[in-house]
């Protein structure tokens, strides 16, 4: 099992982590992206459902409970949503999801502190070859100052194959980030 679901375990990285090891340094994630959980998320994104966010966000912070010894970060920030998928969407659920987590574990969300400058195709639709180039330049930090020195969470609803995260995460870093832990409601299982 990969640490950044476990913890920093290092003795369960994947062959894929030690290859190429993303950015961030742990992963919570409350359950599977699977049936019948998926449906909840597309329920929520596509179907404007947000009164299933502070659902979710209760199972993240059960996820997080259940680790104890897990460093909780000093900040929250939601995955942002490009301009256009912001506008056609009209709400971010990452942002939907990290208010109330925010909330229920003591610490600081800051919606605005990331921003996607680049409109990218949603990863769902892109190959899974092509997904990191995808999101290769996407993000930049609008307060460099509340990142540098700091442990980061990023909250999103799902995780699939990380490089968003990934991207976001390496961001966060270059602008001094000690520390960047994703906080997801539901991951994508390995494939065995």
């Amino acid at each position: 099992m990969d640490p950044r679901l476990r913890g920093d375990d290092v003795s369960g990285i994947c062959g894929t982590c030690l290859r190429d090891p993303p950015a961030f340094d742990a992963t919570v994630a409350a359950v599977d992206y699977a049936i019948p959980l998926d449906q909840l998320v597309l329920q929520l994104k596509f179907g404007a459902r947000l009164a299933l966010a502070p659902w979710c966000a209760r199972q993240i912070r059960d996820a997080v409970l259940a680790r104890p010894g897990l460093p909780l970060p000093d900040l929250l920030c939601p995955v942002p949503l490009g301009p256009g998928r912001l506008v056609e969407r009209g709400f971010n659920q990452a942002l939907e999801i990290a208010r109330p987590l925010a909330a229920a574990l003591g610490v600081a969300c800051h919606p605005a502190l990331a921003l996607r400058t680049l409109d990218t195709p949603a990863q769902s639709g892109v190959a899974p070859s092509v997904r990191a180039q995808n999101v290769r330049g996407a993000f930049a930090v609008e307060a460099p100052d509340l990142v540098e020195g700091r442990h980061v969470g990023l909250v999103d609803d799902v995780m699939t194959s990380g490089h968003t995260l990934g991207e976001l995460a390496a961001t966060f870093k270059r602008f001094g980030a000690v520390r960047v832990t994703n906080f997801v409601f539901a991951r994508t299982p390995p494939h065995p």
